[in-house]
């Protein structure tokens, strides 16, 4: 046969490895009824070697007879140069512009009910969520984009799909072939096969029949490359509802997710697929979000209608269940249902009661306690709001408490104990054998729990009010000069530093126990759990600590007032306050000079008259506002000079 003319202004194979596709598809459009052909044709059908196995060439059309095919082809190739994406014969989907989710009122409600005051903007927002929320994905998000490589074996095989056939042995070839529009593929050398209506299990065994008609000796592989565009239409309460085309593998529920799921009135649980005038499928999305189960998902069919209907009547569960969510309900189900949807009560929760807040007794009695096991087959209505209760957060009565203390230092059995509710320090000093001969009572350590949170509250609070305070001082303090305004920051910055060290003290909770130093025994003080007592040996030093010439610790050698000490520390320094000195005990009270030093010119010598006992810390402070001859002649001059003015003035005025 002779073949066609080509045409002078067309090179099919520079045309398409050109880069532009603004020059060739002008001439790829006049090439898709003669010149695609021409290129087809002045290609050898066959290799022109003598030995080895017949390769066979694929043509960019299937023969004279598969025009339809050919027009497919160069669209794909077109298609492929234009850097299209879209599956074969399926028109490119625009992505949906992402609208903000707007909770509904009742999403609102359960909020507020769960203790959430305010809300941000958006689903993430939102502490108690609708079930499922998390698994929608957006529209616009190239990762929701259904793909599947897994093709199952009933799958049929329909216009559009692409066949990848590859033969070896006494042919050789790998052809790609698009199934055109009258169910056929065109395979070089052997002709057309019709395959449209073909199961995938069985279009292998198809196609090598056809082809042993014309070779023998061969082995083939055949596969699905590309498969063919469904176009489906999702409506009803759906975030973007819409046409959509996608993979002929796709689903209801991969369809579903790319129109982005039900929106906040949409049903999870009322999703119906029509074809033409029949409902061919009802989905329950819980089935899938609960149990795993796709069993009702299927796929898709081209012109198929995926309708989301109105929410259902819904309830929130909140509290202590594994997962807080707002539920839709169908009717019948139950207060078990909805524990069952919920997760479950987790491990601390209080399996014995529920609280539920039924909106339709508005008028009445809003909030009803419901005893459990005997309330789980209770049925629910829309708006009700369930709420599991923790065991572990309400704290129980200390008289009702087993008591878990913890008794070291000089007892016959240290350790930790468990008591009876009601016990006391006697108890637990008796459980744990007695004292021994060495215990120095006096100095007894007691801490406890509820004391040290108590004592953190507090000076936490103070250490908030000093610098208040002293940040309202530098505020409104008044500078004359440039030495008081350097003064003035510095001292700021002293303060700032201060407050920090002072955040780093933490209270231990300790209680001081009203016990004479020559005392044998502790007060039969009531016991609650976590509480520790420590019991230490007889001290026998005596520590000197703060402005003195020699701080350090002293032997303790009886009955020595507090001065005595002071003066083996060598005395305080000059820069000492010594008005301010006090006295740690050993069981935790302060003796300070300002206690009982008499009148304000005697208090230096308020500390002659103390003994000192052993264990006791003394502690000399350092004199804060300490200010030079120079500075104070400054001041009374400054003074005087104002009294003097003021003298004058007024002797001129009575002049």
């Amino acid at each position: 046969m002779r073949p066609s003319p080509r045409l002078p202004s067309i090179d099919c194979h520079r045309a398409l490895r050109a880069g532009s596709l603004r020059k060739t598809v002008g001439a790829a459009l006049l090439a898709l009824t003669g010149a695609v052909q021409v290129c087809a044709q002045t290609q050898p059908a066959t290799d022109s070697s003598t030995t080895g196995p017949i390769r066979l060439r694929q043509p960019l059309t299937g023969g004279s007879n598969n025009s339809v095919s050919s027009n497919m082809d160069a669209a794909l190739l077109l298609q492929q140069a234009a850097g299209a994406s879209t599956p074969a014969g399926a028109a490119p989907t625009q992505p949906a512009a992402q609208v903000p989710y707007k909770p509904s009122e009742f999403e609102l409600f359960v909020q507020r009910r769960a203790g959430v005051v305010e809300l941000g903007e958006g689903a993430d927002a939102l502490v108690v969520r609708r079930l499922g929320a998390e698994l929608l994905t957006r529209a616009d998000d190239p990762d929701s984009a259904d793909y599947n490589p897994q093709i199952p074996p009933d799958y049929l095989i329909k216009s559009g799909d692409e066949i990848v056939v590859t033969l070896w042995g006494s042919v050789d070839a790998d052809v790609r072939l698009v199934v055109d529009r009258s169910g056929r593929v065109s395979i070089p050398r052997v002709g057309p096969v019709l395959v449209a209506g073909v199961r995938y299990a069985d279009l292998t065994d198809v196609i090598r029949r056809r082809v042993g008609q014309v070779f023998r000796n061969f082995e083939l592989s055949v596969s699905l490359g590309q498969l063919r565009g469904v176009r489906v239409y999702v409506t009803g309460f759906v975030a973007h509802p819409g046409a959509y085309s996608v993979s002929s593998l796709s689903s209801v529920l991969n369809a579903l997710l790319r129109a982005g799921g039900p929106s906040a009135a949409g049903s999870m649980r009322n999703v119906t697929v029509q074809r033409g005038r029949q409902t061919v499928a009802r989905l329950d999305l819980y089935d899938f979000l609960l149990k795993g189960d796709r069993g009702a998902d299927m796929l898709v069919q081209p012109e198929d209608v995926i309708h989301v209907g109105p929410v259902g009547a819904q309830v929130g569960v909140i509290g202590s269940v594994n997962r807080p969510a707002i539920l839709e309900i169908k009717p019948g189900e139950t207060v078990d249902d909805a524990l069952r949807m919920a997760g479950g009560f987790t491990t601390v929760a209080d399996r014995s009661r529920l609280a539920v807040e039924r909106l339709e007794q508005r008028s009445g009695e809003r909030i009803a306690e419901l005893p459990l096991p005997i309330s789980t087959r209770l049925p629910l209505s829309g708006g009700d709001v369930l709420r599991a209760f923790s065991a572990v957060e309400s704290t129980l009565s200390v008289q009702k408490q087993n008591k878990r203390v913890i008794v070291e230092g000089e007892v016959l059995r240290p350790g930790e104990y468990v008591l009876p509710p009601g016990s006391s320090i006697g108890d637990a000093l008796r459980a744990a054998g007695g004292l021994s001969p060495s215990a120095y009572v006096f100095g007894t350590q007691f801490t406890r729990q509820s004391v040290q949170r108590t004592q953190q509250e507090n000076y936490d609070r103070a250490l908030r009010d000093l610098e208040t305070d002293l940040s309202r001082n530098n505020a409104t303090q008044r500078t004359t000069s440039t030495q008081e305004v350097e003064a003035q920051s510095a001292r700021a910055a002293a303060t700032s530093q201060l407050i920090t060290r002072l955040r780093t003290v933490k209270p231990n909770g300790r209680i001081v126990l009203q016990v004479q130093p020559e005392n044998s025994t502790l007060p039969d003080m009531p016991l609650e759990d976590g509480d520790r007592i420590t019991i230490p040996t007889r001290g026998s030093t005596v520590g000197v600590f703060g402005s003195v010439f020699n701080a350090g610790s002293f032997v303790w050698s009886g009955p020595r007032s507090i001065d005595d000490y002071l003066r083996q520390a060598g005395g305080p320094t000059r820069g000492a306050d010594r008005g301010s000195v006090f006295v740690i005990r050993a069981n935790g009270s302060v003796v300070s000079a300002l206690q009982d030093g008499g009148s304000w010119f005697s208090r230096s010598h308020g500390m002659n008259n103390i003994a000192a006992l052993p264990g006791d810390t003394i502690f000399v402070p350092e004199e804060m506002n300490k200010t030079t001859f120079t500075q104070s002649a400054r001041d009374w001059t400054q003074i005087l000079y104002q009294l003097g003015l003021g003298a004058a003035a007024i002797k001129v005025l009575r002049d």
